[in-house]
């Protein structure tokens, strides 16, 4: 699996990483974290251009602040662009907990059961 992590989730990236790594999820499963500087994409790429991205390259998007507002907001470019092959888009509910460690383990267990709604991921 591999997941695309928004510029604004880089640093809690690390934190999340720890946490798969913790629950043995990284043995288990073949799971990659690419950040935008990883896969080149300038920081201020619209939500049309980093979707395209990850869906292009078999990314999952990790995100937390992607809009819904324009012509190019994720919202518009997945009722536009989206089909039945494309990969989900998770969104992290709450940011600002995934300094707590019970909420890092919730969005793991999520993660990787691969049962989250594709707009919103809050456990």
């Amino acid at each position: 699996m591999n997941f695309l992590i928004d510029y604004n989730l880089t640093g809690d990236a690390v934190l999340f990483w720890g946490t798969l790594s913790a629950e043995g999820w990284l043995e288990l499963l073949p799971i990659r974290f690419f950040t935008f500087q990883d896969a080149d994409l300038p920081m201020d790429s619209s939500d049309r251009a980093v979707w395209h991205f990850a869906q292009s390259n078999q990314m999952i998007l990790i995100t937390a602040n992607r809009n819904m507002i324009g012509v190019d907001s994720l919202e518009q470019t997945i009722r536009e662009d989206n089909t039945p092959t494309s990969l989900p888009i998770l969104t992290i509910g709450n940011p600002d907990r995934l300094d707590e460690s019970s909420y890092r383990q919730k969005c793991a267990t999520r993660l990787i059961e691969g049962n989250p709604t594709p707009q919103n991921f809050d456990p």
